[in-house]
């Protein structure tokens, strides 16, 4: 899958979105980058920030959450392109269910795992 068409899906993804969670989303970036860069080369997302379930009234002047989507471990895991469109869609809403503050083991119960 190209570069192009990896992005497509991730902004798919985003379009998938209910409206309404999308609203209540704040200070929060979406990337996409080819490979994580810790040991975990298997991170298909990550979700780096202040959930807003921590965020207190001290909260402010800090840069942008970010939610990164990592292409070539998606393409990795995958082994058809719509395998690649569904588990991008998959992590897109796993890391933006961080942001809301829920946790890895929750996400899991819920089939987000």
């Amino acid at each position: 899958m190209s570069e192009n068409d990896f992005e497509r899906a991730v902004e798919d993804a985003l379009d998938s979105v209910p409206q309404g969670l999308l609203n209540m989303m704040d200070n929060v970036v979406v990337l996409v980058q080819d490979e994580p860069e810790g040991p975990e080369k298997n991170l298909l997302g990550l979700y780096e920030g202040t959930a807003l379930t921590d965020r207190g009234p001290e909260y402010g002047g800090v840069l942008p959450d970010t939610i990164t989507i990592f292409r070539y471990p998606t393409l990795r895991a995958c082994s058809t392109p719509e395998q690649v469109v569904q588990e991008v869609a998959i992590t897109v809403v796993h890391e933006i269910a961080h942001h809301f503050g829920i946790e890895e083991e929750r996400l899991h119960q819920l089939g987000w795992g």
